[in-house]
């Protein structure tokens, strides 16, 4: 019996100093805004009220030299996995891959079945783990989060839907709006605001748990500011007349802001885009409705901070704050693209909203940033989403709440979205896969923990000869050191390869190809072995992004739609059309 008492005791001491060890390890929020440029965050340099976002910049570090890929999904697929994205299956995105793609390995538009993610790793170590908002990564039961680590969820499973009314679709890219609750189909209020409701359900999850005694990882993939740029009347107000002076004005208080801050040198040049407009050519009309727009995207941006900071209010009373790490991050830069200007998009558009300018961010009505604002959200960057070119796929991230970590300081190596999923292993004490997890093949991780660098004990992440390539419809990158080699399709870039130093040039103003051209040429070499051992396809002839998504939306919604009411209709026209031809020859015969 004594040895029976003897037992118990060592197993519950064991189980309390494990629960003791597993509660002492940090909680993690990542939270991944959806298109926001490098100077959207205060902290970068905009005018836009963040202030949560810049409370976390203070007490954590800031890194200028942070890259995403160009496009929703195919960033999401390498932050939860930590695995290139043409290797973990999102090889291009569901809404512009060519059709001579679709199927090929590593072009599944949605993640494979060879990786694991962050939520797995952390789930199997001990913690809680949540999700709530924009998903993207594949609406099959074999990739929705219930399947893929997440013990809670709320999810939008495509591209963006509307931020009022639950049921209504952005675009006409789907059927309908996949909305799923702990991997089932989810039963949706009506009407929401998308920042305040997944805060509102990352907290309710949060608090489910807490009696668990376990740490917990939250993922909250907010819409804002993915079109359509929608917010509540009371944040867009407080922007009235903040952009009577334009978005070239804009873009320049942007850059000496964010030279102010340290982010850039103080003498880094930077371009006009190409496809800026003059703002003094606009008529007054145009000018207070454009300035309107970005008033509304502001709001947009201002509210999902406002509501980052309900969830950090409630940490604070609930005493997790300071034992919680923060990640905040874009998924790729501004975006410039006018759906208007697409007559399918157009139509679709006039059907279900309204572009008037006192309704504008309001409950059905559409707004959008437009490429010459973007150029202003990418300051003092070049190109926008979608590109290869820094202002698509540089942007701002922030990570705060590391025991020991440097505060309010800049990091401006070069550093990649596969580190985050090292990054958060190591502070989670989670010990990093190889290439086989529970018995089965995964595919390898190949980013860099940035914990040395956060803790101070190292400068770099990445070693100055260390190739890191990259590659999304066509535009092409290959980043090592300071150095950037760079090309991009038409309509923006002129499918030629160029070099610039993304350090001391990161609006990527001088091709430094001619004084370089053993390393301009080393690079293209790196990037074929980049592209060669990650099954990189060549695009089509002709490819051009926005004529793929208006072929894609057109072979995956209206040819369905077509065939469905086409057999609906077949019984009813078949006879009817038979009557009509039995009579007619009657008729003749007669």
């Amino acid at each position: 019996m004594k040895f029976k008492r003897t037992l118990l005791a060592i197993a519950l001491l064991a189980c309390t100093a494990s629960y003791a060890a597993d509660k002492a390890r940090p909680n993690i929020v990542v939270l991944l805004a959806d298109d926001w440029g490098f100077t959207d965050v205060g902290a970068f340099g905009s005018e836009i009220g963040t202030p949560n976002l810049d409370s976390l910049a203070r007490t954590g570090m800031r890194f200028s030299n942070f890259h995403a890929a160009a496009s929703c999904s195919p960033t999401r697929s390498m932050l939860l996995t930590g695995v290139d994205n043409h290797r973990n299956g999102v090889g291009n995105m569901r809404e512009t891959i060519p059709k001579e793609h679709e199927g090929k390995p590593g072009y599944l538009s949605v993640l494979n079945r060879n990786v694991v993610t962050i939520a797995s790793l952390l789930h199997d170590s001990g913690y809680r783990t949540y999700v709530a908002g924009k998903w993207h990564v594949g609406k099959e039961p074999h990739n929705l989060p219930n399947q893929r680590g997440f013990e809670r969820s709320l999810i939008q499973g495509d591209s963006g839907s509307d931020n009022w009314e639950t049921g209504k679709r952005y675009l006409d890219l789907t059927d309908r709006v996949y909305w799923y609750d702990d991997g089932k189909e989810a039963k949706m209020p009506a009407e929401f605001y998308s920042s305040k409701y997944y805060i509102d359900k990352t907290i309710e999850y949060i608090d489910s748990g807490a009696k668990q005694n376990k740490p917990f990882f939250a993922y909250i993939g907010f819409q804002a500011n993915h079109i359509p740029v929608q917010a509540p009347r009371e944040f867009i107000d407080k922007y009235k007349g903040k952009y009577k002076d334009g978005w070239t004005a804009l873009r320049q208080a942007r850059r000496d802001k964010a030279i102010e801050l340290g982010l850039i040198r103080k003498d880094a040049p930077m371009v006009k885009m190409s496809t800026t407009t003059d703002w003094d050519a606009l008529s007054d009309a145009d000018k207070a409705y454009q300035a309107r727009r970005m008033e509304v995207y502001a709001g947009m941006a201002d509210a999902m901070d406002f509501h980052v900071g309900r969830l950090i209010t409630h940490l604070k009373q609930t005493g997790e704050f300071d034992n919680t790490v923060f990640v905040f991050m874009s998924d790729n830069g501004a975006e410039a693209s006018d759906p208007y200007a697409v007559t399918l998009g157009r139509v679709f558009l006039d059907w279900n909203y309204t572009r008037d300018f006192d309704k504008l961010g309001d409950k059905g009505a559409y707004s959008i940033l437009g490429p010459s604002w973007a150029s202003a959200s990418a300051s003092p960057l070049s190109t926008y989403k979608f590109y290869a070119g820094e202002g698509g796929i540089r942007v701002p991230l922030i990570i705060s709440g590391i025991a020991g970590e440097r505060q309010n300081q800049i990091h401006q190596g070069f550093t990649h979205v596969n580190d985050i999923v090292p990054t958060l292993l190591d502070i989670a004490g989670v010990a990093r896969p190889g290439n086989t997890y529970q018995g089965k093949p995964i595919e390898v991780m190949t980013g860099t923990s940035l914990l040395p660098v956060l803790k101070g004990e190292a400068e770099r992440v990445h070693a100055v000869d260390e190739a890191i390539g990259y590659e999304l419809s066509g535009n092409k990158a290959l980043f090592k050191g300071n150095l950037k080699l760079v090309q991009n399709i038409t309509p923006i870039g002129d499918g030629l390869w160029h070099l610039y130093d993304i350090r001391n040039d990161p609006g990527e103003t001088q091709d430094i190809q001619a004084q370089l051209p053993d390393a301009f040429k080393t690079m293209q070499a790196d990037y074929e072995v980049y592209a060669k051992a990650n099954g990189v396809l060549p695009m089509p002839e002709g490819y051009e992004p926005v004529h793929q998504v208006i072929v894609n939306s057109f072979i995956n919604v209206y040819i369905p739609r077509i065939t469905h009411y086409a057999a609906i209709l077949f019984p009813i026209f078949v006879p009817l059309a038979a009557g009509l031809y039995v009579r007619r020859k009657r008729r003749r015969a007669a």
